[in-house]
């Protein structure tokens, strides 16, 4: 081969190479991913979407690309972030919660969505039926209303001598109070007094904490929502200031110091959520594919925590732990 030529080669790969680089990169299908919190506190919700896009074949930078947009727990943001990434032509909407399934739902009528929420997706409107959704949602929900009275239930296991008992809820969403009927009714059947309290902006907080000490609250069950898991360590450490026994649904909130927590496994729910965004970037239909329950719940109790305030905990309700944080 002649030097000239030879150049010439290097050159045109120079050349050709880059190109092919982007034309591949631009190629890659990108999911936008719609979140009421923000990247840190939502991390590990991220990890098992991953786990569950991998699954499916998919990877972050290899064959996928994720534009992210987070509610930094401003869920009155969701709409304008539903709307850019519908701006942004992703092919695939993941909604985390029901508020952002709600706005990914009013930001368009034809990209194919795939929903996470603790809500019922027939009432929400996200789904004709479980089995048949019907429209461009799909998704999976997990255990919401009917792990309310159960936290109850744990709750006064935990501490026996206790009469009334505080709900804490968030007013601003749906989800939230949708636990407050099954919570009242389990409350009666316990022989408790639920006290309903709500806070839906960081300063209420402290006022629904000096409204326990009036009510002489024997114990605070903290209801389902994306803004309480925005604050979950501010939570948890306003309970052990107050020696206030607590549960939450999170893991997070007994790790950061909560007495326990009760609830569906998160990371396993976004597994499956990353397992169905797969599938339609495959191209199955969202109408097509069952809304999937998440059946798999943890038990976390915080054993530092219970002997700082004072608290026995059963044998029983050990045993039956996933983890007891010591």
């Amino acid at each position: 081969m002649r030097r000239r030529d030879f150049i010439k080669g290097i050159v045109g790969s120079t050349v050709v190479w880059p190109l092919a680089a982007r034309a591949q990169q631009s190629a890659m299908p990108v999911i936008g991913y719609l979140g009421p919190g923000s990247a840190q506190s939502d991390a590990f919700r991220v990890t098992g979407f991953r786990q569950g896009l991998k699954e499916a074949g998919y990877v972050e930078g290899q064959n996928l690309t994720i534009e992210y947009r987070w509610a930094e727990d401003h869920i009155d943001r969701l709409p304008a972030l539903a709307a850019d990434l519908v701006r942004h032509q992703v092919v695939v909407i993941v909604a985390t919660s029901a508020s952002a399934s709600l706005a990914a739902k009013a930001a368009t009528k034809t990209l194919p969505i795939v929903f996470e929420t603790a809500g019922d997706p027939v009432k929400l409107g996200f789904a004709g039926s479980l089995s048949r959704p019907g429209g461009n949602l799909t998704g999976v929900t997990q255990l919401g209303e009917e792990q309310a009275p159960k936290r109850l239930e744990l709750l006064r296991e935990l501490v026996p001598t206790a009469r009334v008992i505080a709900l804490l809820v968030n007013p601003a969403e749906s989800l939230s109070e949708s636990q407050v009927p099954a919570s009242l009714a389990a409350a009666k059947t316990l022989g408790l007094e639920l006290q309903v309290l709500h806070a839906s902006i960081e300063r209420d907080f402290d006022a629904a904490f000096e409204k326990l000490t009036e009510l002489r609250a024997g114990g605070l069950a903290i209801g389902g929502a994306a803004f309480f898991t925005g604050h979950i360590e501010q939570l948890a450490a306003l309970t052990v200031q107050h020696r206030m026994p607590a549960i939450y649904q999170r893991r997070e909130f007994a790790a950061a110091g909560g007495l326990m927590s009760y609830g569906t496994d998160i990371a396993e729910t976004h597994r499956l959520v990353g397992i169905y965004a797969g599938r339609v970037l495959k191209g199955e239909k969202p109408a097509d594919l069952p809304v999937q329950q998440a059946t798999k719940v943890e038990l976390y109790v915080n054993l530092k925590t219970a002997k700082t305030m004072g608290i026995t905990v059963p044998i029983s309700l050990l045993g039956r732990a996933n983890e007891v944080i010591e």
